[in-house]
């Protein structure tokens, strides 16, 4: 078997005083934090279509990337990727994959010729998958870069655009079946518009819907048990996506009576470009029942695009992991990096930097989030905040015991209100003490 990171050997803990750039400080696999390993809160998965496919490019230049398998075109090239990725996993010991159709094998001239690709791959990719035990987290289909997709998929406005893009799911939940996937995820990349002058809207979300509904109908006929994940996305490539955020994607599956068959996948970067902190998307779908599965990134702040950075930021990291213990875990989905390296970082040990410096910050983060609900440093004060829904009146208005008659009533003998501080900067200084301590 041909070795495509010769240089690179087994990534290993080493600690927080390592100094080894290819040694982990944090992330000890097998290290057990709140009665389960490490490896396990997270379910760290390898995002194929970065990682393997991306090649630097950007609006403004050419590939930067130095891979030994560039050079190696169509199937060859395709072939070569599988063997490069299941190495890195394993070196990095990622136990967790998640892919495009179009990451793993080529278009073709015909969506006959793509099946056929698809299969050819998906037959390597199962022999690397018994071989190392690595397993499928999810799978997706790429419906918004070919250009018969310039106007959607399942939203176009031509309906040949909807029957191709429901072949392309067909094929690649079979897939994900076949790997063994344990979610199956729905990102909608131009399932929005540019100009509302050209949208009949109420036909584009109702067709949206259908779409959806028959995926999941076709996931119960073939067996397939996974997961169904809806991705959030306010814009880019389109001007407004129809799954802008977390609480638009709840209200559009509650408007269809699709909420009990999907949940939400949630990406760090999607949520700062719809304007939120990643913690209040987390949030609103662990509320709600809907958090299924976590695409782990960090965007730029000073550029309003998705720039897919690897997580550094340990404010994030720590307050992601906070909402996912409050959850009890992400199984059966588990932590993606949807992370590129930068078009500067062209070396392929920048790649395996780019990994640890990710996984070692999300497990400082699980460390601290860990402490910080152990010791309810923040749940306390929170508690106590609003106790006076716990009792009196406030019991009352939480039971639906009471009316505006009766509130009006007692509003007349207790309009001398006291409120007690938020004490915001307190408890982001909690928050920075137990990041420094744990």
């Amino acid at each position: 078997m041909k070795s495509y990171f010769n240089e690179i050997k087994k990534i290993q803990y080493e600690g927080p005083n390592s100094t080894n750039e290819l040694a982990f400080k944090y992330y000890d696999a097998e290290k057990v934090v709140d009665g389960k390993k490490m490896k396990d809160h997270f379910r760290f998965a390898m995002s194929y279509w970065h990682t393997m496919t991306g090649q630097g490019q950007d609006p403004f230049g050419s590939s930067t990337m130095e891979r030994t398998y560039n050079g190696l075109t169509e199937m060859e090239l395709s072939e070569a990727r599988v063997e490069a990725a299941f190495e890195l996993m394993s070196k990095l010991g990622i136990e967790y994959f998640c892919f495009h159709d179009l990451d793993i094998a080529p278009e073709g001239n015909s969506l006959k010729e793509k099946y056929a690709n698809l299969d050819i791959i998906a037959d390597l990719i199962e022999k690397k998958m018994s071989e190392t035990g690595i397993k499928c987290l999810w799978g997706t289909t790429n419906a918004f870069s070919h250009p018969r997709f310039m106007h959607g998929a399942a939203t176009s406005p031509n309906a040949d655009v909807f029957a191709f893009a429901a072949a392309q799911v067909k094929k690649a939940m079979e897939i994900t079946k076949r790997f063994g996937g344990e979610n199956y995820v729905f990102w909608g990349g131009r399932e929005g518009y540019e100009t509302l002058l050209n949208t009949d809207m109420s036909l584009e979300l109702d067709n949206l819907a259908r779409f959806l509904g028959m995926a999941r109908d076709y996931a119960k006929k073939i067996g397939f048990t996974g997961q169904l994940l809806i991705e959030p996305k306010p814009k880019e490539p389109t001007k407004h996506q129809y799954d802008f955020d977390a609480a638009t994607v709840i209200s559009f599956l509650r408007k269809y009576n699709l909420q009990d068959d999907f949940k939400l996948n949630i990406e760090a970067n999607h949520a700062t470009l719809a304007g939120h902190t990643f913690q209040h998307e987390l949030m609103v779908s662990r509320i709600n029942n809907m958090l299924g599965s976590i695409d782990a990134n960090q965007g730029d702040m000073l550029l309003g695009w998705d720039t897919d950075q690897f997580p550094t930021n340990i404010y994030d990291t720590t307050l992601c992991m906070y909402e996912v213990l409050k959850k009890g875990g992400l199984k059966p989905g588990g932590l993606n990096f949807d992370a590129k390296v930068r078009r500067g970082s062209f070396r392929a040990d920048d790649l395996f930097i780019a990994y640890i410096v990710g996984m070692d910050t999300f497990a400082k983060g699980l460390l601290v989030a860990e402490k910080l609900l152990k010791d309810k440093a923040l749940e306390s004060f929170i508690e106590k905040r609003y106790q006076s829904y716990k009792e009196g009146i406030g019991s009352r208005i939480v039971k639906g015991d009471t009316d505006f008659t009766e509130l009006a009533e007692y509003a007349m003998t207790h309009d001398h209100i006291i409120n007690s501080s938020g004490r915001q900067e307190l408890l982001e200084d909690i928050v920075n003490r137990y990041i420094y301590n744990s």
